[in-house]
């Protein structure tokens, strides 16, 4: 009997689609890899099982990444099977070339990466000789209920229809493989030349993406902070005090992008104005207009991390997690990985059941008030058709995150904090417009006029959900009677400095990528520009992930921080003229191509040969670059030569002493290496270790067979250079381990509690503390933590306190390596990343009551 097999993504999907099948087609039995009764075998992926390769002639042979071995373009592309995945493969090949196996169903998650997953599996499941005719149909699954799969299945899509999905899932594959080998073995190729080894990847999307936060970071070093005044009056009426600040009413916006209606530009005039209007009569004008709020659209992904990375502190990669877990294995969220904000205009019966289902249900705990406002939505008959919501022109390959028919059940802390999010913006976008009385009073005094606002919600419509509650008429500003003369009653001249604008946080740079490095706030302009994004919704979490553990960016509670690393990738790709990794709107396009190919528009030969010819410039740019450095903004140090007291500049390589004179006399010969084993050095790094001669330890160093390691960094005199010269010192501890494998004996100690990672016990120990097992003769353990942590002291009553409970106390000296600034955090200990971290005190999210958050977490360097 002809059977047909399901390939699902993930093993949990497939149990999902067996309990969806099982009542309409009969029993299934359970075997080690499948599912399988009388129609259907249903077995599945564990994600990626095979990584696309170049063909052995054209292999980039590992290790030797120079230019001789670049560019390099295969003509096609080979399968690999990646290695901890291969029993999977095997069983599902098995399952593919198997007789009574007439058809195959691909079941993978509804995108452009489950069709990829599937496609590379179907390839190389092919024969050696002859080949696989078996028909294939794709499941489009956007919720995972038991009701939604059996639709599913009565609307399978043809091969045909989705040939174009796979197109775009193999470009999007192919044309990274291309850019980041050889863009990224030419750069570390290039950063190598002097010896050593420096890693230096690119990427289509990852560097774009880096291109932005560096020029954010460049444009805060190079503001100027300016002085400006504002005044601001207190004003007395027969019913209170109101405030008003001055301003310009002249002013016209113009070339000077710091310049406001309210700015004052030096303190005389601030002062001059404050004098002449206190304890002077004002006459006061006042215009009051209603004015009305829509609630936002539905969330896509990437407006659900920036509004949970908001509200929460949520990375991106976390926040996906969430969502997938609400999705696949609670089932009460439709398909996370969106790019539309949008449900299909047949969609609006569902959505009423959707929101009588909300209000029937009780929702445990603080997800109860929800069901009081669905059942508003359906009492008063929210949930119409409307453009805003339904909209088939503007679904994608999915529509917008929405809660499903099923009610969740036994959620974590986090879980239900996102799932409130998505039902509370569900309920609201039916919701009518809330509506505000805005009045704005002008009070003159003389020629001078001020400035005072007032809004009143007087209907609260979609805020209700969110807790927002109608105000009395005279909530927030005192009535003036129509011709009623006020007094200046105080006047108060404030000192202020322009800021540089704000560092990237996950939430601002996931709307720049989403713009194309456009930071765009309007809803409307962001939909305008989705389809040229950086990344798609699905893969901009791990573009950020991916450049913070290359160490190109940290974060440091909320901020995303580019890290000298990054300045010099970018460096070295402005100085080689390298603009097409640099420019986020060309990459975006790039990304607006492979959606046009998803839609059948685009030919997938000319944009590979697109891609391949822009690969080419990349290597022969670096290749036949012949200067001494690159031309770029270096910086100049603080701190003079150790060795005679001259000026020691930045250049690509090195810091090098440039004499006591500007032309570079007298100039001692005293330099170091910017990238010592691999590790770029921080500006602050190099002025702290000028200056005390000393610096770390350090994490991030690479030893020359590729592993990381920590160290200590010294400024030695060298009697036979007659200079100063760089060294490593691996510190007290790492000497005494070393002492020719003898063990150490830790008698006369008392132990500060039970290690962590394997149970022993954990000693003071030169300038860590450190697991027994970690040190002496026989190493099996590699716990330790650092008895100062960036110029924290941290005392051995601490260290006892995070063995026993698994935290220290808030400790508020720590100094960041990037900043300079200080920060408070605690100390906890990470079972996932096997190491101590960093774990921020949670904040509030603006305009909300303060709740239990998530905590930051962040390595804490030794």
């Amino acid at each position: 009997m002809s059977k047909t097999l399901i390939i699902a993504e993930k093993p949990s999907v497939a149990q999902d689609i067996v309990r969806a099948l099982q009542p309409g087609t009969g029993k299934f039995d359970k075997h080690d890899e499948y599912f399988e009764n009388d129609a259907y075998v249903v077995s599945s992926a564990v994600g990626h099982l095979v990584e696309i390769k170049a063909p052995e002639e054209f292999d980039v042979k590992r290790g030797k990444w120079s230019f001789a071995n670049l560019p390099v373009i295969p003509p096609h592309f080979d399968l690999n099977p990646i290695d901890k995945s291969k029993g999977r493969l095997n069983a599902l090949v098995k399952l593919i070339r198997r007789k009574d196996v007439t058809a195959l169903i691909n079941a993978c998650d509804a995108g452009r990466e489950g069709e990829l997953i599937f496609r590379l599996i179907l390839q190389y499941a092919q024969p050696a000789k002859g080949k696989l005719d078996k028909p294939v149909q794709r499941l489009w699954l956007q919720s995972m209920t038991p009701q939604a799969i059996r639709d599913g299945f009565d609307k399978l899509r043809s091969d045909k229809q989705m040939l174009p999905l796979a197109d775009a899932a193999r470009c999007r594959s192919e044309a990274d493989w291309l850019v980041g080998i050889n863009g990224t073995r030419a750069m570390t190729a290039f950063n190598s030349r002097d010896g050593g080894f420096f890693l230096t990847t690119v990427g289509r999307v990852q560097t774009p993406t880096l291109s932005i936060v560096v020029e954010r970071e460049e444009k805060i070093r190079k503001h100027v902070a300016r002085d400006y005044w504002e005044v601001r009056g207190t004003f007395d009426a027969q019913a209170g005090l109101y405030e008003g600040k001055w301003f310009d009413p002249k002013w016209k916006k113009g070339d000077d992008a710091e310049a406001r209606a309210d700015r004052i530009w030096n303190e005389a005039d601030a002062q001059a104005i404050a004098k002449a209007v206190l304890g002077q009569p004002a006459v006061v004008t006042e215009e009051s207009k209603p004015t009305t709020s829509s609630c936002g659209g539905l969330y896509d992904l990437t407006t659900l991390q920036r509004e949970a990375n908001s509200r929460f502190g949520f990375s991106a990669k976390t926040t996906l997690s969430i969502a997938q877990a609400l999705y696949e294995k609670h089932k009460v969220l439709t398909y996370p990985r969106t790019d539309s904000r949008f449900l299909p205009e047949d969609y609006l019966a569902v959505a009423k059941q959707t929101t009588e289902m909300l209000a029937k249900e009780d929702m445990p705990g603080p997800l109860r008030e929800l069901s009081a406002h669905a059942k508003t939505s359906v009492k008063n008959g929210y949930v119409k058709p409307t453009k805003k919501v339904f909209d088939n022109a503007k679904v994608s390959d999915h529509f917008a995150i929405i809660p499903t028919l099923q009610a969740p059940k036994s959620l974590t802390e986090i879980e239900a904090k996102l799932y409130d999010m998505v039902v509370k913006r569900f309920l609201a976008v039916f919701f009518p417009p809330a509506e505000f009385l805005v009045t704005t009073r002008i009070s003159k005094v003389g020629e001078h006029s001020f400035q005072t606002n007032g809004k009143v919600l007087v209907k609260a419509g979609w805020l209700a959900v969110y807790g927002k509650e109608e105000q009395d008429d005279d909530a927030n500003l005192v009535p003036v009677a129509p011709g009623e003369l006020v007094r200046t009653e105080s006047v108060d001249v404030k000192g202020l400095a322009t800021k540089p604008p704000a560092r990237y946080t996950e939430a601002t740079l996931l709307s720049a990528m989403e713009g194309a490095g456009k930071l765009v706030e309007d809803d409307e302009l962001r939909e305008a520009m989705g389809e040229k994004g950086l990344g798609t919704p699905a893969t901009r979490a791990a573009t950020i992930e991916g450049l913070i553990t290359e160490k190109y960016m940290l974060r440091e509670g909320r901020e995303l921080i580019p890290t000298a690393k990054a300045f010099q990738l970018m460096t070295l790709l402005r100085g080689l003229d390298v603009e097409d990794l640099t420019k986020p709107e060309l990459t975006g396009n790039w990304e607006h191509q492979l959606a046009e190919m998803e839609k059948g528009r685009l030919d997938r030969d000319a944009f590979m040969a697109n891609i391949a010819s822009m690969t080419e410039r990349i290597v022969q740019k670096a290749k036949s670059y012949d200067r001494d450095t690159i031309p770029g903004d270096y910086a100049t140090l603080k701190t003079p030569c150790p060795n005679c007291g001259g000026v020691v500049k930045e250049n690509y390589r090195r810091f090098t002493c440039m004499g006591k004179h500007a032309d570079g006399s007298d100039a001692c010969g005293f330099s170091i290496g910017k990238i010592p084993a691999g590790r770029s050095f921080e500006l602050p790094e190099v002025e702290a270790l000028l200056h005390d001669k000393k610096i770390g330890p350090l994490e991030g160093f690479r030893s020359k067979a590729g592993w990381p390691f920590t160290a200590e960094l010294a400024l030695v005199f060298d009697d036979e250079i007659k200079n100063w010269k760089l060294e490593f010192d691996f510190g007290e501890d790492a000497k005494k381990a070393e002492n020719d494998g003898e063990p150490v004996d830790f008698s006369g100690q008392t132990s500060l509690g039970h290690c962590p990672k394997c149970g022993g016990k954990v000693y003071d120990f030169g300038s860590n503390y450190v697991c027994e097992h970690a040190v002496g003769d026989k190493i099996t353990c590699d716990f330790k933590s650092g008895k100062i942590i960036l110029q924290q002291p941290v005392e051995p009553e601490q260290v006892q306190k995070l063995l026993s409970t698994g935290k220290t106390d808030l400790l508020e000296n720590f100094v960041s390596n990037k900043t300079r600034r200080k920060f408070k955090a605690f100390l906890t200990y990470d079972k996932k990343e096997g190491k101590v971290v960093f774990e921020f005190e949670p904040r509030p999210a603006k305009g909300a009551p303060p709740a239990k958050k998530a905590a930051a977490k962040k390595t804490a360097k030794a």
